[in-house]
C-alpha cells in the first residue's frame, strides 16, 4: 500500500528550496553558472567537490542492508577518488538516517537537498512515494533502493536492474519448468501488502495464467512472523510450489514451518526475501533444499566482475557479510558515477546535465550486466538470475540459472505509477 504523500511537508520543502536558492552564492562560476574549467554547475558541485545525498535506514527493519547500500557506496567513491575522481573533483556523499520512517525521511532531504547534485540511495518505496515530486520538480536524479516497476517512467528516480513483477515472470517460468508444473496446477503466493508485494504478484498472476496455472494468494504485513496459517491454507489448496514475496524472516518462517509439516514443495522468493544470516539458522538446511531467489542481479561468485566487488568490499569491511545490499548499493552508484563521467565530458555538472547524460546510457554494463536506461518507461533490463542459497558460497548465493527472460516478460504490460 503506498503511503499518502506529506503535503504540509511538501511545502516547506519547496519554501525552504527556494530560501537557499534565492541566498546561496558560488564563487568561482561565471554568469552562466560554469566553474573556471569551463564545466558548468550547479547545487552540490564546487571546484573540489561533487556531493551526493543518501536517505538510508541504519536504525530500522531494513538496518543490516542500508549498512551494506552504505558501506558498498562508500568503496565506490573511495576507488573512484584513488583514481582522480570526476572533473578533477573528490565524490562525497552525504548520508542521513530515516530508520524507515517517511517524516524523518523529509525531514532529513529539506536539510540536505540544496546541498546534492544527486541522490544515490534512496531506501523505502514509501520514502520514494512521498518525494518523488519533489525529486522531479527539483530535477534531482535519484536512484531508489526499491524495484517496483511503478516508479519506472519518471525522469529523475531511475531503478536499476529489472523490476519485481519482471523477476517473477522470468521466475514462474523457471519453476513450471523445474517443478514439471501442468496447467491447473495450483501455485501459492504469500506477499506483502503495498507496492513490492503486490507488484510481485501481479507479475506472478501474469506469468501463471500464461502457463495455465491458478494463483493462491496469502497477503502478510511486515510485522507477521508466524506463517503456519499460510501455509497450512495452501497446503490444503493443494498448490504444487509456493512464491514469496516479503522479508527474510518471513522466508526462513515459511520454509521452515513447511518443511517441519513435510510440505517440501519448491519455494522461489524474490530477492529482498533472502538475507545470508539465514543460513547459519536452524533453517539453513530447508533452504538450501527447497529455497531459489529469483534476482536482477549476479551471485558473488558468477563472473570476474562480482568476486572483484566480493574482494574489494571484504578488504574494506572485513567483519561485515556479503549481501544483496552490497550488489544493490554497488549499482546504483557505478550507473551514477558513469552518469558523472559523462556529464563531465559534456562539461555540464548542473543537475540537468547529469539527468540528461543518464538518460543516454544505453549500453552499459554494470557487474556483468547489459543496462539500457534510454527508455524511462521500461525497466534497464527484462533478464532475471535464479540463485539456490548455499552456506558456504559468498553472500550464501550460488546461480542456478543465468540471466534470461521470457517472452512473457515483453508482452505484459507494466503498472502505471
Amino acid at each position: 500500500m503506498r503511503s499518502t504523500r506529506l503535503a504540509p511537508a511538501a511545502a516547506v520543502i519547496a519554501a525552504l528550496a527556494l530560501s537557499a536558492t534565492a541566498c546561496s552564492t558560488k564563487s568561482g562560476t561565471d554568469a552562466n553558472g560554469a566553474d573556471s574549467d569551463g564545466v558548468k554547475t550547479g547545487p552540490g558541485v564546487t571546484e573540489k567537490t561533487i556531493t551526493l545525498g543518501a536517505l538510508t535506514d541504519l536504525t530500522g527493519p531494513y538496518a543490516s542492508l542500508g549498512k551494506s547500500i552504505v558501506n558498498a557506496q562508500q568503496l565506490y567513491a573511495d576507488q573512484l577518488n584513488a583514481s582522480g575522481g570526476i572533473c578533477g573533483r573528490t565524490v562525497k556523499i552525504t548520508v542521513k538516517d530515516h530508520g524507515y520512517d517517511v517524516q524523518k525521511a523529509v525531514s532529513a532531504f529539506t536539510e540536505t537537498e540544496p546541498n546534492v547534485a544527486a541522490v544515490s540511495q534512496m531506501v523505502g518505496s514509501p520514502v520514494v512515494s512521498s518525494l518523488s515530486q519533489e525529486l522531479e520538480s527539483k530535477h534531482l536524479l535519484t536512484f531508489p533502493m526499491a524495484w517496483a516497476s511503478t516508479l519506472l517512467g519518471r525522469e529523475y528516480v531511475q531503478v536499476v536492474g529489472s523490476t519485481y513483477d519482471i523477476d517473477m515472470i522470468n521466475g514462474v517460468d523457471h519453476v513450471v519448468r523445474t517443478a514439471k508444473l501442468k496447467a491447473g496446477d495450483k501455485i501459492g503466493h504469500v506477499y506483502f501488502e503495498g507496492e513490492y508485494g503486490e507488484n510481485a504478484l501481479a507479475g506472478a498472476e501474469y506469468a501463471a495464467k500464461k502457463a495455465k496455472l491458478k494463483v493462491v494468494g496469502q497477503k502478510i504485513k511486515p510485522t507477521d512472523q508466524d506463517l503456519t496459517a499460510q501455509v497450512t491454507a495452501l497446503k490444503q489448496a493443494g498448490v504444487k510450489a509456493i512464491l514469496i514475496s516479503a522479508g527474510p524472516r518471513q522466508t526462513a518462517a515459511l520454509v521452515g514451518t513447511a518443511a517441519a509439516a513435510g510440505f517440501t514443495v519448491p519455494v522461489l522468493t524474490s530477492s529482498p526475501g533472502f538475507a545470508p544470516q539465514l543460513m547459519a539458522t536452524p533453517v539453513g538446511p530447508a533452504l538450501e533444499k527447497m529455497l531459489q531467489v529469483v534476482s536482477p542481479a549476479p551471485a558473488f561468485a558468477d563472473n570476474p566482475a562480482m568476486e572483484k566487488l566480493a574482494k574489494d568490499y571484504k578488504a574494506k569491511y572485513p567483519k561485515d557479510l556479503l549481501d544483496p545490499g552490497v550488489v544493490s548499493g554497488w549499482n546504483a552508484i557505478s550507473v551514477l558515477g558513469e552518469d558523472l563521467k559523462a556529464a563531465c565530458k559534456a562539461k555540464d555538472l548542473t543537475r540537468e546535465g547529469i539527468a540528461a547524460a543518464h538518460r543516454k546510457q544505453a549500453k552499459l554494463t554494470v557487474l556483468g550486466v547489459p543496462l539500457n536506461f534510454s527508455d524511462r518507461t521500461k525497466p534497464a533490463t527484462y533478464q532475471s538470475f535464479i540463485h539456490k542459497p548455499s552456506k558456504t558460497a559468498p553472500g550464501g548465493l550460488t546461480n542456478l540459472e543465468p540471466a534470461h527472460e521470457v517472452p512473457a516478460a515483453r508482452t505484459y504490460t507494466l503498472p502505471k505509477g
